[in-house]
Protein backbone atom coordinates (compact mmCIF):
# COMPACT_ATOMS: atom_id res chain seq x y z
CA UNK A 1 0.00 0.00 0.00
CA UNK A 2 2.82 2.42 0.89
CA UNK A 3 4.54 1.69 -2.40
CA UNK A 4 1.34 2.40 -4.31
CA UNK A 5 0.82 5.69 -2.52
CA UNK A 6 4.44 6.64 -3.22
CA UNK A 7 3.98 6.01 -6.96
CA UNK A 8 0.86 8.19 -7.15
CA UNK A 9 1.94 10.94 -4.79
CA UNK A 10 0.07 12.00 -1.65
CA UNK A 11 -3.41 10.84 -0.53
CA UNK A 12 -4.83 14.01 -2.06
CA UNK A 13 -3.76 12.84 -5.50
CA UNK A 14 -1.42 15.79 -6.04
CA UNK A 15 1.82 15.17 -7.89
CA UNK A 16 4.92 15.68 -5.77
CA UNK A 17 7.36 18.43 -6.84
CA UNK A 18 9.99 15.80 -7.64
CA UNK A 19 7.65 13.72 -9.78
CA UNK A 20 6.39 16.85 -11.53
CA UNK A 21 9.96 17.82 -12.44
CA UNK A 22 10.62 14.23 -13.51
CA UNK A 23 7.72 14.35 -15.93
CA UNK A 24 8.64 17.78 -17.30
CA UNK A 25 12.20 16.67 -18.04
CA UNK A 26 11.10 13.69 -20.10
CA UNK A 27 8.42 15.75 -21.77
CA UNK A 28 11.03 18.27 -22.92
CA UNK A 29 13.28 15.47 -24.20
CA UNK A 30 10.48 14.01 -26.30
CA UNK A 31 9.47 17.46 -27.58
CA UNK A 32 13.07 18.18 -28.58
CA UNK A 33 13.32 15.00 -30.65
CA UNK A 34 10.03 15.83 -32.38
CA UNK A 35 11.17 19.40 -33.12
CA UNK A 36 14.35 18.24 -34.82
CA UNK A 37 12.53 15.57 -36.81
CA UNK A 38 10.44 18.40 -38.30
CA UNK A 39 13.21 20.99 -38.75
CA UNK A 40 16.07 21.81 -41.09
CA UNK A 41 19.12 21.54 -38.78
CA UNK A 42 21.84 23.70 -40.33
CA UNK A 43 24.12 24.23 -37.34
CA UNK A 44 27.61 23.65 -38.74
CA UNK A 45 28.92 22.15 -35.48
CA UNK A 46 26.18 19.51 -35.17
CA UNK A 47 25.31 16.18 -36.72
CA UNK A 48 23.26 13.08 -35.95
CA UNK A 49 24.67 9.79 -34.76
CA UNK A 50 23.71 6.36 -36.05
CA UNK A 51 21.65 3.88 -34.00
CA UNK A 52 24.85 1.89 -33.43
CA UNK A 53 26.66 4.89 -31.94
CA UNK A 54 23.62 5.56 -29.75
CA UNK A 55 23.71 1.95 -28.52
CA UNK A 56 27.34 2.35 -27.44
CA UNK A 57 26.42 5.54 -25.56
CA UNK A 58 23.76 3.63 -23.61
CA UNK A 59 26.18 0.90 -22.52
CA UNK A 60 27.41 0.25 -18.98
CA UNK A 61 30.75 1.80 -19.96
CA UNK A 62 29.10 5.08 -19.00
CA UNK A 63 29.08 4.02 -15.32
CA UNK A 64 32.78 3.11 -15.12
CA UNK A 65 36.17 4.70 -14.57
CA UNK A 66 39.29 3.85 -16.55
CA UNK A 67 41.82 6.47 -15.49
CA UNK A 68 45.14 6.22 -17.26
CA UNK A 69 46.26 4.40 -20.40
CA UNK A 70 45.13 0.93 -21.53
CA UNK A 71 47.12 -1.62 -19.54
CA UNK A 72 48.09 1.04 -16.97
CA UNK A 73 44.73 1.75 -15.35
CA UNK A 74 44.18 3.07 -11.85
CA UNK A 75 41.08 0.82 -11.50
CA UNK A 76 40.39 -2.88 -11.97
CA UNK A 77 37.56 -4.18 -14.15
CA UNK A 78 38.88 -2.53 -17.31
CA UNK A 79 39.66 -5.56 -19.48
CA UNK A 80 36.91 -4.91 -22.01
CA UNK A 81 37.30 -1.14 -21.77
CA UNK A 82 40.96 -1.57 -22.71
CA UNK A 83 39.96 -3.78 -25.63
CA UNK A 84 37.60 -1.15 -27.03
CA UNK A 85 39.97 1.76 -26.39
CA UNK A 86 42.84 0.03 -28.17
CA UNK A 87 40.52 -0.60 -31.13
CA UNK A 88 39.39 3.03 -31.00
CA UNK A 89 42.99 4.27 -31.17
CA UNK A 90 43.80 1.85 -34.00
CA UNK A 91 40.86 3.12 -36.05
CA UNK A 92 41.71 6.77 -35.37
CA UNK A 93 45.31 6.28 -36.50
CA UNK A 94 44.16 4.50 -39.66
CA UNK A 95 41.55 7.16 -40.49
CA UNK A 96 43.98 10.05 -40.21
CA UNK A 97 47.20 8.19 -41.07
CA UNK A 98 48.72 9.26 -37.77
CA UNK A 99 51.43 7.58 -35.71
CA UNK A 100 49.76 8.40 -32.41
CA UNK A 101 46.18 9.01 -31.27
CA UNK A 102 44.82 9.90 -27.84
CA UNK A 103 41.07 9.25 -27.86
CA UNK A 104 40.49 10.32 -24.24
CA UNK A 105 39.81 14.10 -24.51
CA UNK A 106 36.14 14.68 -23.71
CA UNK A 107 35.77 17.62 -26.12
CA UNK A 108 37.59 19.56 -28.80
CA UNK A 109 38.33 22.28 -26.26
CA UNK A 110 40.00 19.75 -23.95
CA UNK A 111 41.97 18.43 -26.94
CA UNK A 112 43.24 21.97 -27.59
CA UNK A 113 44.08 22.41 -23.92
CA UNK A 114 46.14 19.22 -24.11
CA UNK A 115 48.22 20.82 -26.88
CA UNK A 116 48.62 24.06 -24.93
CA UNK A 117 49.67 22.12 -21.83
CA UNK A 118 52.06 19.80 -23.66
CA UNK A 119 53.85 22.35 -25.83
CA UNK A 120 53.68 25.73 -24.09
CA UNK A 121 53.70 27.43 -20.71
CA UNK A 122 51.52 30.24 -19.32
CA UNK A 123 52.78 33.56 -20.65
CA UNK A 124 53.94 32.12 -23.97
CA UNK A 125 52.64 33.58 -27.22
CA UNK A 126 50.32 31.69 -29.57
CA UNK A 127 49.27 32.95 -32.99
CA UNK A 128 45.75 31.99 -34.08
CA UNK A 129 42.80 33.18 -36.18
CA UNK A 130 40.62 35.85 -34.59
CA UNK A 131 36.96 34.93 -34.07
CA UNK A 132 35.61 37.16 -36.91
CA UNK A 133 38.27 35.56 -39.13
CA UNK A 134 37.07 32.08 -38.22
CA UNK A 135 38.88 31.31 -34.97
CA UNK A 136 37.27 29.32 -32.18
CA UNK A 137 36.79 30.66 -28.65
CA UNK A 138 39.20 27.98 -27.43
CA UNK A 139 41.93 29.86 -29.36
CA UNK A 140 40.98 33.18 -27.82
CA UNK A 141 42.39 35.88 -25.59
CA UNK A 142 41.90 36.11 -21.85
CA UNK A 143 39.97 39.39 -22.15
CA UNK A 144 37.47 37.61 -24.42
CA UNK A 145 37.24 34.65 -21.98
CA UNK A 146 39.00 32.54 -24.59
CA UNK A 147 40.22 29.18 -23.35
CA UNK A 148 43.83 29.64 -24.45
CA UNK A 149 44.17 32.94 -22.58
CA UNK A 150 41.82 32.45 -19.64
CA UNK A 151 42.61 28.85 -18.75
CA UNK A 152 46.18 28.31 -19.91
CA UNK A 153 47.42 31.91 -19.71
CA UNK A 154 48.65 32.18 -23.30
CA UNK A 155 49.25 35.58 -24.88
CA UNK A 156 47.31 35.51 -28.16
CA UNK A 157 48.28 37.21 -31.39
CA UNK A 158 46.15 36.97 -34.52
CA UNK A 159 47.02 36.06 -38.08
CA UNK A 160 46.70 38.56 -40.87
CA UNK A 161 43.49 37.62 -42.68
CA UNK A 162 42.44 38.09 -46.29
CA UNK A 163 38.68 38.73 -46.09
CA UNK A 164 38.22 38.48 -49.85
CA UNK A 165 39.85 35.06 -50.04
CA UNK A 166 38.46 34.09 -46.60
CA UNK A 167 41.74 32.63 -45.43
CA UNK A 168 45.02 33.52 -43.73
CA UNK A 169 47.27 35.97 -45.56
CA UNK A 170 50.60 34.12 -45.81
CA UNK A 171 52.94 37.03 -46.58
CA UNK A 172 51.47 39.36 -43.99
CA UNK A 173 51.51 36.58 -41.39
CA UNK A 174 55.22 36.01 -41.98
CA UNK A 175 55.82 39.74 -41.49
CA UNK A 176 53.81 39.64 -38.29
CA UNK A 177 55.80 36.71 -36.89
CA UNK A 178 59.09 38.37 -37.77
CA UNK A 179 57.90 41.46 -35.92
CA UNK A 180 56.99 39.39 -32.88
CA UNK A 181 60.41 37.72 -32.93
CA UNK A 182 62.11 41.11 -33.09
CA UNK A 183 60.08 42.15 -30.04
CA UNK A 184 61.18 39.00 -28.18
CA UNK A 185 57.73 37.41 -28.44
CA UNK A 186 58.17 34.55 -30.89
CA UNK A 187 55.08 32.32 -30.72
CA UNK A 188 55.46 28.87 -29.19
CA UNK A 189 52.37 27.57 -30.98
CA UNK A 190 50.78 28.37 -34.33
CA UNK A 191 47.11 27.35 -34.29
CA UNK A 192 45.55 26.70 -37.67
CA UNK A 193 42.00 25.60 -38.40
CA UNK A 194 38.93 27.14 -36.88
CA UNK A 195 35.22 27.53 -36.47
CA UNK A 196 34.14 29.55 -39.52
CA UNK A 197 36.03 27.46 -42.04
CA UNK A 198 35.19 27.72 -45.73
CA UNK A 199 38.55 27.00 -47.36
CA UNK A 200 41.72 25.08 -46.42
CA UNK A 201 44.28 26.98 -44.40
CA UNK A 202 47.78 27.51 -45.87
CA UNK A 203 49.49 24.81 -43.81
CA UNK A 204 52.02 23.82 -46.47
CA UNK A 205 52.77 27.47 -47.29
CA UNK A 206 53.58 28.32 -43.65
CA UNK A 207 54.92 25.06 -42.20
CA UNK A 208 58.61 25.43 -43.05
CA UNK A 209 58.55 29.09 -41.99
CA UNK A 210 57.03 28.23 -38.60
CA UNK A 211 59.41 25.32 -38.08
CA UNK A 212 62.40 27.55 -38.85
CA UNK A 213 61.28 29.61 -35.84
CA UNK A 214 60.75 26.48 -33.70
CA UNK A 215 56.99 27.11 -33.54
CA UNK A 216 54.82 24.07 -32.83
CA UNK A 217 52.06 23.80 -35.45
CA UNK A 218 48.66 22.50 -34.38
CA UNK A 219 45.71 22.18 -36.73
CA UNK A 220 42.25 22.37 -35.17
CA UNK A 221 40.20 20.07 -37.42
CA UNK A 222 37.08 20.11 -35.24
CA UNK A 223 34.84 21.18 -38.11
CA UNK A 224 36.49 19.50 -41.06
CA UNK A 225 37.72 16.18 -39.63
CA UNK A 226 35.16 14.16 -41.60
CA UNK A 227 36.15 15.95 -44.79
CA UNK A 228 39.82 15.23 -44.12
CA UNK A 229 38.97 11.55 -43.58
CA UNK A 230 37.03 11.59 -46.85
CA UNK A 231 39.90 13.19 -48.78
CA UNK A 232 37.83 16.29 -49.62
CA UNK A 233 39.57 19.14 -47.79
CA UNK A 234 43.27 19.10 -46.94
CA UNK A 235 45.68 16.72 -45.21
CA UNK A 236 47.29 18.75 -42.41
CA UNK A 237 49.62 16.08 -41.03
CA UNK A 238 51.13 15.55 -44.50
CA UNK A 239 51.27 19.31 -45.15
CA UNK A 240 53.42 20.04 -42.11
CA UNK A 241 51.26 20.24 -38.99
CA UNK A 242 52.95 18.68 -35.96
CA UNK A 243 49.71 17.75 -34.23
CA UNK A 244 46.01 17.82 -34.98
CA UNK A 245 43.08 18.25 -32.61
CA UNK A 246 39.42 17.77 -33.30
CA UNK A 247 35.98 17.13 -31.93
CA UNK A 248 34.25 13.96 -33.02
CA UNK A 249 30.69 15.13 -33.67
CA UNK A 250 30.61 17.53 -36.62
CA UNK A 251 31.58 16.31 -40.10
CA UNK A 252 33.02 13.31 -38.28
CA UNK A 253 29.62 11.91 -37.30
CA UNK A 254 30.33 10.49 -33.85
CA UNK A 255 29.37 11.34 -30.29
CA UNK A 256 30.48 14.54 -28.62
CA UNK A 257 34.13 14.18 -27.69
CA UNK A 258 37.68 15.05 -28.65
CA UNK A 259 40.79 13.53 -30.24
CA UNK A 260 44.49 14.43 -30.43
CA UNK A 261 46.72 13.12 -33.21
CA UNK A 262 50.45 13.41 -33.74
CA UNK A 263 53.73 11.57 -34.13
CA UNK A 264 55.21 9.04 -31.73
CA UNK A 265 57.59 11.76 -30.59
CA UNK A 266 54.66 13.81 -29.29
CA UNK A 267 52.99 10.90 -27.52
CA UNK A 268 54.29 11.13 -23.96
CA UNK A 269 53.77 14.88 -23.61
CA UNK A 270 50.20 14.57 -24.90
CA UNK A 271 49.40 11.53 -22.75
CA UNK A 272 50.54 13.33 -19.57
CA UNK A 273 48.57 16.44 -20.51
CA UNK A 274 45.36 14.46 -21.01
CA UNK A 275 45.79 12.34 -17.86
CA UNK A 276 46.32 13.28 -15.15
CA UNK A 277 46.46 16.84 -16.42
CA UNK A 278 43.01 17.43 -17.89
CA UNK A 279 40.80 14.41 -17.31
CA UNK A 280 39.96 11.86 -14.68
CA UNK A 281 37.35 9.56 -16.18
CA UNK A 282 37.28 10.20 -19.91
CA UNK A 283 33.60 9.31 -20.42
CA UNK A 284 34.18 5.71 -21.41
CA UNK A 285 30.84 5.28 -23.18
CA UNK A 286 31.70 8.20 -25.44
CA UNK A 287 35.06 6.58 -26.18
CA UNK A 288 33.25 3.38 -27.23
CA UNK A 289 30.85 5.40 -29.37
CA UNK A 290 33.83 7.13 -31.01
CA UNK A 291 35.17 3.71 -31.98
CA UNK A 292 31.87 2.80 -33.65
CA UNK A 293 31.77 6.14 -35.51
CA UNK A 294 35.39 5.71 -36.64
CA UNK A 295 34.47 2.33 -38.13
CA UNK A 296 31.54 3.97 -39.94
CA UNK A 297 33.80 6.74 -41.23
CA UNK A 298 36.33 4.22 -42.48
CA UNK A 299 33.59 2.44 -44.43
CA UNK A 300 31.43 5.34 -45.63
CA UNK A 301 33.51 8.49 -45.08
CA UNK A 302 34.57 9.14 -48.67
CA UNK A 303 31.07 9.02 -50.13
CA UNK A 304 29.72 11.11 -47.27
CA UNK A 305 32.41 13.79 -47.52
CA UNK A 306 31.95 14.11 -51.28
CA UNK A 307 28.20 14.63 -50.86
CA UNK A 308 28.70 17.12 -48.01
CA UNK A 309 30.96 19.37 -50.10
CA UNK A 310 28.68 19.05 -53.13
CA UNK A 311 25.64 19.98 -51.02
CA UNK A 312 27.39 22.95 -49.41
CA UNK A 313 28.40 24.40 -52.77
CA UNK A 314 24.92 23.85 -54.19
CA UNK A 315 23.23 25.49 -51.21
CA UNK A 316 25.62 28.46 -51.43
CA UNK A 317 24.93 28.84 -55.15
CA UNK A 318 21.18 28.67 -54.63
CA UNK A 319 21.28 31.19 -51.78
CA UNK A 320 23.29 33.55 -53.97
CA UNK A 321 20.75 33.10 -56.77
CA UNK A 322 17.99 33.93 -54.27
CA UNK A 323 19.62 37.31 -53.60
CA UNK A 324 21.79 36.64 -50.54
CA UNK A 325 25.36 37.92 -50.14
CA UNK A 326 27.22 34.64 -49.67
CA UNK A 327 30.86 35.06 -48.67
CA UNK A 328 33.69 33.53 -50.68
CA UNK A 329 31.99 33.94 -54.05
CA UNK A 330 35.26 34.48 -55.89
CA UNK A 331 36.46 31.05 -54.79
CA UNK A 332 33.23 29.19 -55.41
CA UNK A 333 31.70 30.05 -52.00
CA UNK A 334 33.05 27.06 -50.02
CA UNK A 335 35.20 23.93 -50.06
CA UNK A 336 33.86 22.64 -46.75
CA UNK A 337 30.49 21.83 -45.19
CA UNK A 338 29.96 25.47 -44.25
CA UNK A 339 28.40 28.54 -45.82
CA UNK A 340 28.72 32.08 -44.47
CA UNK A 341 26.16 34.72 -45.41
CA UNK A 342 26.37 38.46 -44.83
CA UNK A 343 22.76 39.29 -43.89
CA UNK A 344 23.23 42.87 -42.71
CA UNK A 345 21.13 44.36 -45.53
CA UNK A 346 18.14 42.33 -44.26
CA UNK A 347 18.68 42.37 -40.47
CA UNK A 348 21.44 41.57 -38.02
CA UNK A 349 22.45 37.93 -37.67
CA UNK A 350 20.69 37.53 -34.34
CA UNK A 351 17.33 38.63 -35.76
CA UNK A 352 17.78 36.44 -38.84
CA UNK A 353 18.57 33.46 -36.63
CA UNK A 354 15.42 34.05 -34.58
CA UNK A 355 13.21 34.56 -37.64
CA UNK A 356 14.40 31.33 -39.22
CA UNK A 357 13.93 29.41 -35.98
CA UNK A 358 10.24 30.38 -36.00
CA UNK A 359 10.01 28.48 -39.29
CA UNK A 360 11.94 25.45 -37.94
CA UNK A 361 15.10 26.40 -39.84
CA UNK A 362 17.99 26.16 -37.37
CA UNK A 363 21.11 28.27 -38.08
CA UNK A 364 23.47 30.31 -35.94
CA UNK A 365 24.42 33.99 -36.00
CA UNK A 366 28.06 34.57 -36.85
CA UNK A 367 30.67 37.30 -36.57
CA UNK A 368 32.18 37.86 -40.00
CA UNK A 369 35.15 39.94 -41.22
CA UNK A 370 34.47 43.63 -40.71
CA UNK A 371 31.99 43.21 -37.87
CA UNK A 372 34.28 44.33 -35.04
CA UNK A 373 35.44 47.40 -36.97
CA UNK A 374 31.76 48.24 -37.60
CA UNK A 375 31.02 48.02 -33.86
CA UNK A 376 28.95 44.85 -34.05
CA UNK A 377 29.03 42.07 -31.48
CA UNK A 378 28.22 38.37 -31.28
CA UNK A 379 24.59 38.96 -30.31
CA UNK A 380 23.99 41.25 -33.30
CA UNK A 381 26.62 40.32 -35.90
CA UNK A 382 26.52 40.84 -39.62
CA UNK A 383 26.34 37.20 -40.60
CA UNK A 384 24.92 33.76 -40.19
CA UNK A 385 26.69 30.42 -40.58
CA UNK A 386 25.17 27.24 -41.98
CA UNK A 387 26.43 23.69 -42.35
CA UNK A 388 24.98 20.81 -44.35
CA UNK A 389 26.50 17.89 -42.42
CA UNK A 390 23.25 16.77 -40.80
CA UNK A 391 20.99 17.21 -43.82
CA UNK A 392 23.51 15.25 -45.87
CA UNK A 393 23.54 12.40 -43.40
CA UNK A 394 19.78 12.28 -43.63
CA UNK A 395 20.13 11.63 -47.37
CA UNK A 396 19.47 15.05 -48.88
CA UNK A 397 21.13 16.09 -52.13
CA UNK A 398 21.29 18.97 -54.58
CA UNK A 399 17.57 19.22 -55.31
CA UNK A 400 16.81 19.52 -51.60
CA UNK A 401 19.50 22.21 -51.21
CA UNK A 402 17.58 24.30 -53.74
CA UNK A 403 14.39 23.88 -51.68
CA UNK A 404 16.24 24.80 -48.47
CA UNK A 405 17.58 28.00 -50.06
CA UNK A 406 14.12 28.97 -51.26
CA UNK A 407 12.64 28.42 -47.80
CA UNK A 408 15.31 30.66 -46.27
CA UNK A 409 14.53 33.31 -48.90
CA UNK A 410 10.83 33.02 -48.10
CA UNK A 411 11.52 33.96 -44.48
CA UNK A 412 14.28 36.57 -44.75
CA UNK A 413 13.80 38.33 -48.09
CA UNK A 414 10.14 37.74 -48.94
CA UNK A 415 8.96 38.00 -45.30
CA UNK A 416 6.43 35.20 -45.68
CA UNK A 417 4.44 34.00 -42.69
CA UNK A 418 6.66 31.74 -40.58
CA UNK A 419 3.82 29.29 -39.95
CA UNK A 420 3.37 28.65 -43.66
CA UNK A 421 7.11 28.18 -44.15
CA UNK A 422 7.23 25.85 -41.16
CA UNK A 423 4.57 23.70 -42.79
CA UNK A 424 6.70 23.49 -45.94
CA UNK A 425 9.76 22.59 -43.85
CA UNK A 426 7.87 19.73 -42.19
CA UNK A 427 6.75 18.49 -45.60
CA UNK A 428 10.32 18.51 -46.91
CA UNK A 429 11.58 16.62 -43.86
CA UNK A 430 8.91 13.90 -44.03
CA UNK A 431 10.96 11.58 -46.25
CA UNK A 432 14.30 12.22 -44.53
CA UNK A 433 14.18 10.62 -41.10
CA UNK A 434 16.94 7.98 -41.06
CA UNK A 435 20.71 8.25 -40.78
CA UNK A 436 22.58 7.21 -43.91
CA UNK A 437 26.27 6.35 -44.34
CA UNK A 438 26.18 3.81 -41.50
CA UNK A 439 26.01 0.02 -41.07
CA UNK A 440 22.53 -0.06 -39.58
CA UNK A 441 20.07 2.80 -40.04
CA UNK A 442 16.76 1.05 -39.50
CA UNK A 443 15.65 3.24 -36.60
CA UNK A 444 14.63 6.83 -37.21
CA UNK A 445 17.44 9.28 -36.48
CA UNK A 446 15.31 11.29 -34.05
CA UNK A 447 13.33 8.39 -32.60
CA UNK A 448 12.74 8.84 -28.88
CA UNK A 449 13.77 5.58 -27.20
CA UNK A 450 11.97 5.03 -23.92
CA UNK A 451 13.59 2.71 -21.39
CA UNK A 452 11.35 3.35 -18.39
Amino acid sequence: MKAARSAKGSRTGKTSPARGAYGRIFGALRDHNKLFSESLPLIASENIISPAVREALLSDFGNRYAEGWPGERVYAGCAHIDEVEIECMRLAKKLFRAEFADVRPISGVVANLAIYSAFSSPGDVMIAPSIPAGGHISHGKREHSGTAGLVHGLDIEFYAFDAKEMTIDVDETKKRVRGLKKAGRTPKIAMLGGSLFLFPHPVAELASFFKSHKIHINYDAAHVAGLIVGGRFQDPLREGADTMTLSTHKTLFGPQGGLVLGSKGHAEAIKRAVFPGLTSSHHIHHMAAKAVAFAEALEFGRKYAAQVVSNARRLAQELSACGFHVLGEGRGFTESHQIAVDVWEHADGGKVEASLEEANIIVNRQLIPGDIKAGRNYFHPGGIRMGVSELTRLGMGGAEMREVAELIRDVIIDKKDARRVKSAVKSLRRDYQKARYCFDGRRDAYEYIKLR
